[in-house]
């Protein structure tokens, strides 16, 4: 019996020397499961670093839309070069009276005016509805003048030129315009001209954003109106 036992381990041993198929193909076969683990915990990697990477951005992104705008500050010097005064900018308190009726006075031109140029004429309706509140009484005032009175219909037949004549404030937010508009034909003989007077209401609301910036960069808004001719 032991001298069985002592013929197989030598078999055995001779086996391992001379190289067995079984311990070949299992050699083999270790190689190359071990080779696919290797890539997959490569693959690993490189997923959790390019995920990392994404979050790491996303904070940053986050950061910054969260974090609180710069207000602008002026500091104003002497001719020494000593303060004289500082302090942030109150966009809307540097909106003064003069701005407002020069804003209002181009606006009355713009709507009521009207002429032979289609570009011109949609540039104009542009520059109104972008002062215009929104949802405001203005808003429904215009619409329906314009859809009464079509300045594209009208540019075909007749131009209306608008003359401010005075404009006064009768409240912080409410301006009195005096106008007189002419009308002319194509050919530029008089056909009409009238005075008109209205009463507008504004609000400011300096907008933050670059495209509203860029058409009303005040931040006046017409809210309200009315307006009739003067007989």
């Amino acid at each position: 019996m032991a001298k069985t036992i002592a013929l197989q381990q030598q078999s055995c041993s001779k086996e391992e020397s001379l190289g067995s198929p079984y311990l070949a193909a299992r050699k083999e076969w270790d190689e190359r499961y071990g080779s696919l683990i290797k890539r997959a915990q490569q693959w690993r990697g490189t997923a959790i670093l390019a995920l990392l990477v994404a979050l790491a951005e996303a904070i940053v992104i986050l950061g910054v839309a969260t974090r609180p705008r710069v207000a602008p500050y002026v500091v104003a010097l002497d001719s020494l070069g000593h303060v004289a005064a500082a302090g942030a900018i109150d966009r809307t308190a540097s909106i003064d009276d003069r701005m407002k009726q020069a804003t209002i006075s181009q606006w009355v031109q713009d709507m009521r005016g009207v002429t032979s140029d289609g570009l011109a004429e949609r540039a104009a309706i542009d520059h109104v509805y972008a002062m215009i509140g929104s949802q405001s009484a203005a808003q429904t005032i215009v619409t329906d003048y314009f859809r009464a009175n079509q300045p594209f219909e009208r540019g075909t037949r007749e131009t209306v030129q608008v003359e401010i004549n005075a404009i006064l404030a009768t409240s912080p937010h409410s301006y009195e315009v005096d106008w007189t508009e002419t009308r002319r034909s194509l050919d530029g003989k008089p056909i009409s001209s009238d005075r008109w007077k209205g009463i507008f209401t504004v609000a400011v609301n300096p907008s933050t954003d670059e495209a509203a910036l860029r058409v009303n960069p005040l931040g006046i808004y017409v809210i309200d109106l009315t307006w009739s001719k003067v007989l």
